[in-house]
């Protein structure tokens, strides 16, 4: 009885030890697919996204333990359609009081695939740690019978837990790849396999049992970021007005009456602006509010284009989608309204 008495005590002691080496990761949960519920094994769509709290999806993945002391918070339960600025910040302050700690080694945060990539690239341009911050979701509830969440989970943990994470800013992490914050993007309504950088390309993959990096973005985040929200409540309202067939200037002139003090415009093309859309963004401009190019191509850089546009005094998004430019463009007018600074910042950031 004395020998087990004493294994049992070299075993505790032992696993002690092991749990103490390894980093501390914490979990936060807005809610999202990875925590969603349906009716049956068989529904991945319609489901009720953001059902189950932090401590069930930890649970689920027992293996987490192996790379990280995990423990969970719950920042909110909802679907991430329904993500605000809000919520945004309330995300961004936690995460940097959480950083600030030295017993934090890194943050993982499970959140719903509508806008995962704007919380990431929002998380990126304002968190003032270079510990990793990775983003997971999933694009089937925890209910299905091939559900992707629990992997996804456990491989945000893993590259969370890699020391090479360390300063390559915001990172999601979903169906194997490592994607940088800036330049990924929802590419599919319903396959796991969505996200993607398209032509910049992911940052790397966990494959083989290992984390594996191969490059990373030259463009400013996190610690060398110029932003900071700790004292902010709100964000300067910024529209998007997507171009189409027929375009004109409603768009532009009700965004203006609502108090926009920015607008993304979505382009044809390079960022193409049809003339009557034109004349409503210039009078916007002579009312003090920030116009910005961007396209609604999905890859390529927006650039300087028709001297017009130039004269009007338009900026541009290089190779931000509309939805990050917006998110960059609210910052920005934290700042300065300046166009030049604008400019140098997206061509920054």
């Amino acid at each position: 009885m004395f020998k087990k008495i004493l294994v049992s005590a070299a075993l505790m002691a032992a696993t002690a030890a092991f749990a103490a080496d390894l980093p501390s990761v914490k979990i936060l949960a807005t809610g999202g697919t990875i925590a969603g519920t349906a009716a049956s094994s068989t529904q991945t769509t319609g489901y009720k996204a953001g059902d189950l709290g932090i401590q069930t999806l930890i649970e689920a993945v027992p293996a987490m333990k192996d790379y990280a002391n995990v423990s969970g918070e719950q920042v909110v339960k909802i679907s991430s359609n329904n993500m605000d600025t809000k919520t945004l910040l309330k995300l961004a302050k936690r995460v940097n009081e959480l950083l600030a700690d030295p017993k934090v080694d890194a943050v993982v945060i499970t959140h719903g695939t509508d806008t995962l990539e704007e919380t990431a690239y929002f998380l990126n341009l304002v968190t003032k740690s270079d510990k990793p911050v990775i983003l997971v979701g999933a694009m089937r509830p925890a209910t299905a019978i091939s559900a992707d969440g629990p992997m996804n989970l456990l491989e945000a943990v893993r590259v969370a837990s890699t020391p090479e994470a360390k300063g390559k800013g915001v990172m999601i992490v979903m169906n194997d790849e490592i994607n940088g914050a800036r330049d990924v993007t929802k590419t599919n309504t319903t396959n796991p396999a969505t996200f993607k950088s398209p032509e910049l390309g992911a940052m790397g993959y966990v494959s083989g049992n290992k984390v594996r990096f191969y490059k990373q973005s030259t463009k400013r985040h996190t610690t060398n970021s110029e932003f900071d929200v700790s004292k902010l409540e709100t964000l300067p309202r910024v529209d998007i007005i997507y171009s189409h067939v027929d375009d004109d200037r409603v768009m532009a002139d009700a965004a203006v009456a609502a108090g926009a003090k920015g607008i993304i415009h979505a382009g044809t093309g390079n960022g193409s602006i049809a003339n009557p859309t034109m004349e409503g963004l210039k009078d916007a401009v002579t009312k003090g509010v920030v116009v910005v190019r961007s396209a609604r191509v999905p890859n390529g850089a927006t650039t300087v284009s028709l001297p017009m546009w130039t004269k009007a005094g338009f900026l541009e998004s290089d190779t931000l989608n509309p939805q990050k430019a917006r998110l960059l463009l609210q910052l920005a007018l934290t700042k300065t309204q300046d166009p030049k600074e604008i400019q140098r910042m997206f061509d920054q950031y």
